[in-house]
């Protein structure tokens, strides 16, 4: 086995293929010194990606500025800040969590307050909804507490969080790539899951901490955020049983930034080492965790054995195995039966393009076996997307991968049957509003046609 640190980095990035992760992109650093990168064509450097919960991480080190500035005492109650949004007669625990509790996930509720696609507010049900424990005394992962804590950047600032940490972080730091903060119904940053920012920022931000906040973050801040501050010992994936920090995660060898899907901040202080990464991996509840345990493996073992040079190394986004022989040219037009899972009415194949009609309207899906194309989400042109297909194992089995590429990562991965007139859609979904009606199994008959 080759000990250098770039041979390492292939095999971080040949296991992740072998084990098809999808990876957009990374960058690694070690001792303070950019070493290797890579973007998964059609990924480019400098370009936006949805970062999800580093949100949380981002809101967080806007606290850790104003409690600098005196504006904020992390023990006072975050009622404190938000009268106006109490009921009349509030619940004592709600009235005793304070901001140091709000930090670390140790609020009095077992879940997220707002509800997506129904509250217009996201901050003002944390505050209405009913506490389920005493809070500071356990941990549960809170999204609608890192709303809040965005909401309270606004009220003390007055500024929204993006352009508090534009200003404060971001432009200093020379951070130029396009960003941007997505917004609840009502107008606020979603402090918990919606910033939009590059990798290569990501990373500008992570080594900023990495090296005490350099008098932007104040360096007694980063300190506590990135230690353990509670215990995560009852969480079902692995590397988030080593505690949480402040807005932040604890790992085997440092501390994380930790957003769904694979946007990722890997920093391990004994070392120096940093890795920052985007991705979807929200087909594969392992996803995340296969990313730690590559990273662990491959690369952090062996980075301080040699410095190498900077070296960008090419890569292509994943697709799916092909074998032409197995491939039809057409089939259908297919009809299912009302009330099936996947809502589906018709469907039909002509060469590499797929038809069909659900719920959600008309779609249309071309393909390209054995390769990964840029396209858009079947019956959404607005909607950038990257399809991958392949035939495969028996006669008539299609595989097709789509993945959706714009603000919201997310994918279906789907197998089709084609035999004995009959097609069978088996289909998988990462969780969004944009791919409802693509989880569940269903067959259709080939269509009886007639002619006047």
């Amino acid at each position: 086995m080759e000990m250098t640190l770039g041979s390492r980095v292939r095999a971080f990035m040949d296991r992740l293929a072998k084990e098809d992760v999808n990876l957009h992109g990374f960058i690694l650093s070690v001792r303070g010194e950019e070493k290797a990168k890579a973007y998964y064509a059609p990924f480019r450097e400098g370009q936006m990606h949805r970062m999800y919960s580093v949100s949380k991480t981002m809101v967080g080190l806007a606290i850790g500025m104003l409690a600098e500035e005196g504006k904020l005492s992390l023990d006072q109650p975050v009622t404190d800040f938000f009268r106006d949004l109490l009921p009349e007669k509030p619940d004592g625990r709600l009235m005793r969590l304070t901001i140091r509790d709000m930090l670390r996930m140790a609020t009095c509720y077992e879940q997220t307050s707002y509800r997506e696609g129904i509250d217009r507010d996201w901050t003002k049900p944390f505050f209405t909804d009913t506490p389920s424990h005493e809070p500071g005394t356990v941990f549960h992962y809170d999204t609608g507490c890192s709303q809040v804590l965005s909401s309270l950047v606004k009220r003390l600032s007055g500024k929204e969080v993006i352009d508090f940490l534009n200003e404060r972080l971001f432009g200093p730091l020379g951070c130029r790539d396009e960003r941007k903060w997505l917004r609840d119904p009502a107008g606020q940053c979603q402090g918990g899951t919606g910033l939009c920012m590059s990798l290569r920022d990501l990373h500008t931000v992570a080594a900023c901490l990495t090296d005490g906040g350099r008098g932007l973050v104040p360096d007694w801040y980063v300190r506590e955020m990135t230690r353990k501050q509670i215990g995560t010992l009852m969480r079902e994936a692995d590397e988030e049983r080593f505690g949480y920090g402040w807005q932040c995660w604890q790992t085997r060898a440092g501390w994380s930034m930790y957003g769904m899907g694979g946007q990722m901040v890997f920093a391990c202080p004994k070392k120096q080492v940093l890795l920052s990464t985007i991705a979807d991996t929200r087909l594969d509840f392992r996803g995340v965790q296969r990313l730690y345990d590559a990273f662990f493996d491959e690369i952090y073992p062996y980075a301080d054995l040699e410095d190498m040079k900077p070296e960008e190394f090419p890569a292509k986004a994943g697709t799916l195995p092909n074998d032409p022989a197995m491939a039809l040219e057409k089939a259908g037009p297919f009809e299912f039966e009302d009330g099936n899972p996947l809502g589906m009415k018709r469907l039909s194949l002509d060469g590499n393009t797929l038809r069909w009609e659900n719920a959600r309207g008309e779609a249309v899906l071309p393909f390209c076996p054995g390769e990964t194309k840029e396209g858009s989400w079947p019956g959404c042109e607005t909607e950038p997307a990257l399809v991958s297909a392949g035939w495969t194992e028996e006669m008539g089995l299609l595989r097709i991968r789509c993945f959706a590429v714009g603000d919201a990562p997310c994918g279906f991965d789907m197998l089709l049957l084609f035999r004995d007139g009959r097609v069978t859609v088996q289909s998988r979904r990462s969780h969004d509003p944009l791919t409802e009606g693509y989880q569940g199994v269903a067959t259709g008959r080939e269509a009886m046609l007639t002619t006047a």
